[in-house]
């Protein structure tokens, strides 16, 4: 990241301004100018006072006296929106379309939450006191409008004010795009825990990277996945550049070593590529409190500037702009293929850039506190969501011996009281591997720090274990195999103080299986548990707004939103019959909502008052899309053996899918391709008609699950049992009143606690059987369960198309091991299918069963997460806001 060692660029100082005591006069009598230097990034807590001291008077009192404040009434938030039609984007009455409009409310909305955005950074620089950094490779944020409006309380207002100027506040929204920011449950849940530090009043900040294409926008054409780029960022009032901010990140280039007149061997890191990271920050209001917390962003940029006006001139008109746009390569995409080499060394890029753009920000801002660098973990909690910004370990390591003098083990000391690490799977092929021949490439310097950092830890365990080889082999950060590599995920677990699973399952099984080995060299102390929640701010009371409604009717008023325990109340009205009546509406209504939705996007017109069956989730083999699409295939087929007469006994059903493939990820297109062939037969087939219609609804965001998520019946979490790290799309679908088909398997277990296992549907193996079962697949016999292979036979036969297309899926099962247990489970699984549409018939026990499980969830808030968080890991306290 550094490069002030570099004669031909210097670096700006990383702390703040100072200030000068000026004797004398320095300008003719009369004529007042003032005595400080402003500067972009602020100050510290200490200089401030003196600071505002230096400001002249009569400066103060015209800055007081013009201070903007935010619209407080509906006549000022339309006074605001017509002012930005005006002014900031140059319309007018006459040509303010639709999108005019949204950006006019949002930038509206917008102003608000920059001034108390200021205010909050300006009480957590007063109060001087512990900050947690939330370092995450994903935010999927969703819609930031409608999220803003119900936070502040103002949405109504907003409805009143736009309905008054000529617009639908739904077709208001429905104007922005998800910032395309991540993909799955890391980027939703870093979302929601966002939401929970700053309406918990938490000082916090996260940092992650301002993708310009984010992971791709998925298009399903001819029943395949197609990546193209989503250009989410053509207008994004929700950003703030901070083109002030900015980080030289250095790569590539070699170390040299010198020696000072003590005798200490000091590293320089010289030579090599450097590339500009700029910061863009985005407000985080938190819920009822004026607490808005800052995410910001890195994006890339060429340090040399955008443009080589000598090759231009010189005809060389390509590589003019060629340092440009490989700068910008590093925050075009969430996760290039990795499946080239250039992929992966592109991957690597991106997490250092930024992570190195972070820290530097993070050491700038505790540096101005003037505080010794040994306070430094009493002062930052840095929290890793997952392998992805291990890095970060390496880079404080290297500033505090490389550019700050530290000693060795000071240094580390203070790097492992900042780091926690929050670990998302138990899959091996999950937890990042790199070549060292790469970072050798890359990050030399970095390289020679692992290498130190893991000396000095495999010499800590062979003196507490002496003479187990093995163990030493075992653990070691460096994986000794034929290529050598770098295990982020022990480096991650050496170099911090606490390591965190997300549900009790997941974490019992960290630390018996993948990572068993460091809780015998640290002592289970190191290892804790804390199970995943979400925000019912977003997941309730925004996405099923006549829900949350109804159920504040009865819990007494809003308050169940910051505190969801208070949901249990609802639970005394089950019996209620008014209450049972406007319950079912509401889900009616919500089912409504999606086959219209349904039909717009898909084409496939659906039964609403058909049970409605949602798998939406990243598309991956240990998810068990196949699984479930099979299940389907095995309905059609009992549906199609059955006379006309015996069909109406059947329960009608709609199977919705929803999710992306990775780019590289062959296994996981051809779900999604078989999905698509089998909907397009079924929902084609006179015969079936209504009993069975296959949906699979392209480009699935979280605007997207804010409809689908409270029209589910019945959703689908069926992972093989020890697969999953928690999940939290599970808890969305049962706090919007659906149940659950699922293995015991992630938060399935403790959600099943709450709520009751009569009102969930759990089938599969164990956790526990699971190792066992692969081992008999390899060595024993394996026989295909025959329900499955009359489905397999069934799309050999040319039954959805061409049957090479879906080879790779059937061979998985048949006769490669089958290691997802598709075969084991999937008796277990039509059965429980069975049960599913038994209980469904029985409408009045199913609401009761909705009504029970919503009232029981209480516990899978992010609320209760993040304060579980502060007091075990991070050790912070919230700091009141003022007026919350």
């Amino acid at each position: 990241m550094a490069t002030e060692r570099l004669p031909t660029r210097e670096r700006r100082p990383s702390t703040g301004a100072p200030l000068v005591d000026i004797q004398g006069s320095v300008v003719p009598a009369g004529i007042s100018r003032p005595k400080h230097r402003r500067t972009f990034t602020g100050f510290g807590a200490g200089e401030i006072k003196s600071v505002e001291a230096s400001i002249p008077e009569p400066q103060r009192e015209a800055w007081t006296k013009h201070q903007v404040s935010g619209f407080k009434d509906k006549d000022g938030f339309e006074e605001e929106v017509v002012r930005h039609v005006e002014t900031t984007l140059a319309r007018s009455m006459f040509n303010c379309d639709e999108s005019a409009a949204y950006s006019a409310c949002s930038l509206a909305f917008r102003d608000r939450l920059i001034l108390e955005w200021n205010r909050t950074q300006q009480r957590q620089t007063f109060a001087d006191s512990k900050r947690v950094y939330y370092l995450s490779l994903e935010f999927l944020m969703g819609r930031a409008l409608d999220n803003a409006m119900l936070n502040v309380g103002q949405k109504d207002l907003a409805k009143s004010g736009l309905a008054d100027l000529g617009f639908r506040i739904e077709d208001i929204i429905e104007q922005e795009h998800d910032a395309a920011l991540g993909n799955g449950g890391l980027g939703r849940l870093a979302a929601c825990f966002l939401d929970s530090l700053a309406s918990l009043n938490y000082p916090a900040w996260g940092y992650g990277l301002r993708y310009r294409y984010g992971i791709f926008k998925q298009e399903i054409i001819d029943g395949y996945q197609v990546e193209v780029p989503d250009y989410w960022l053509d207008f994004n009032p929700w950003e703030f550049p901070r083109h002030d901010v900015n980080v030289d990140v250095q790569f590539y280039g070699a170390v040299h070593k010198s020696t000072d007149e003590n005798g200490k061997t000091i590293s320089h890191w010289e030579g090599g590529e450097t590339v500009k990271a700029v910061a863009y920050d985005v407000p985080i209001p938190g819920y009822a409190t004026p607490s808005t917390n800052n995410l910001r962003l890195w994006s890339s940029k060429a340090a040399s500037g955008e443009f080589d006006f000598q090759k231009f001139n010189s005809g060389d008109y390509e590589s003019s702009v060629a340092d440009q746009q490989r700068a910008e390569t590093i925050s075009a995409v969430l996760y290039p293929n990795d499946n080239l080499e250039r992929g992966k060394e592109l991957r690597i890029k991106q997490q250092y850039f930024w992570v190195a753009a972070s820290l530097y920000d993070i050491v700038r801002r505790f540096k101005k506190t003037k505080r010794a660098w040994r306070e430094f973990p009493e002062q930052v909690a840095i929290q890793l969501n997952d392998t992805h910004p291990t890095l970060a370990i390496v880079e404080l390591q290297r500033i505090l011996i490389d550019l700050e003098g530290l000693e060795w083990d000071e240094a580390w000391n203070i790097v492992v009281n900042t780091f926690g690490y929050t670990n998302h799977t138990v899959l091996p092929e999950a937890l990042e591997k790199w070549s060292v021949g790469l970072f050798q490439h890359l990050l030399p310097r970095h390289l020679q720090i692992i290498y130190d950092i893991n000396l000095f830890f495999l010499q800590q365990v062979e003196r507490a274990f002496p003479n187990d080889r093995d163990l030493l082999r075992r653990v070691s950060i460096i994986e000794e195999s034929q290529t050598k590599m770098v295990r982020m995920a022990f480096l991650a677990i050496v170099g911090s103080h606490k390591v965190n699973g997300v549900a009790e399952l997941h974490s019992d099984l960290i630390r018996t299986t993948i990572f068993k080995d460091f809780v015998l060299i640290f002592g289970p102390d190191k290892f804790t548990n804390v199970t995943n929640g979400v925000t019912p701010r977003r997941w309730l009371h925004q996405a099923n707004p006549r829900l949350s409604e109804l159920i504040a009717s009865k819990a007494g008023g809003h308050e169940f939103l910051k505190d969801l325990t208070l949901l249990n109340k609802i639970e005394l009205f089950v019996d209620d019959k008014e209450f049972r009546k406007e319950w079912a509406e509401i889900k009616y209504a919500n089912k409504v909502r999606l086959a219209k939705h349904i039909k717009e996007s898909a084409g496939v017109t659906v039964n609403p008052s058909a049970l409605f069956d949602v798998q939406v989730k990243r598309i991956h083999e240990y998810k068990r899309q196949q699984m479930n699409i099979f299940g389907v295939i095995h309905r059609y087929l009992t549906l199609k053996a059955l006379s006309p007469e015996e069909r109406k006994k059947y329960l009608p059903r709609v199977s919705i899918f929803g999710g992306k493939a990775a780019p590289g990820y062959w296994m996981a297109k051809q779900i999604i391709h078989l999905i698509n062939s089998v909907g397009a037969v079924v929902n084609n087939d006179e015969d079936i008609g209504d009993l069975l219609k296959v949906v699979f609804l392209e480009d699935y965001n979280v605007s997207k699950a804010e409809i689908i998520i409270p029209a589910s019946d019945i959703s689908e979490h069926i992972s093989t049992a020890g697969t999953e790290a928690s999940g939290t799309s599970n808890m969305k679908f049962v706090l919007n009143g659906g149940l659950i088909i699922g293995t015991c398997d992630g938060a399935n277990i403790e959600i099943t606690r709450e709520i009751g296992e009569n009102n969930i549907f759990l089938f599969g193996n164990l956790a526990e059987d699971v190792e066992d079962l692969r081992h008999n697949h390899t060595y024993g016999a394996h026989t295909v369960d025959p329900d499955l292979a009359k489905v397999f036979e069934a799309i050999e036969k040319g039954t959805f198309g061409a049957p090479q297309d879906f080879a790779g899926m059937i061979t998985a099962v048949r006769d490669h091991g089958d290691y997802y247990l598709v075969s084991d489970d999937f008796h277990s699984y039509v059965e429980t299918h069975a049960l599913v549409d038994e209980a469904y018939r029985n409408q009045e026990e199913w609401i009761t069963k909705t009504i029970t499980s919503v009232a029981r969830m209480g516990f899978f808030s992010s609320d209760r997460c993040i304060n579980e968080y502060a007091e075990g890991i991070w050790n912070i306290e919230p700091l009141k806001a003022e007026g919350a």
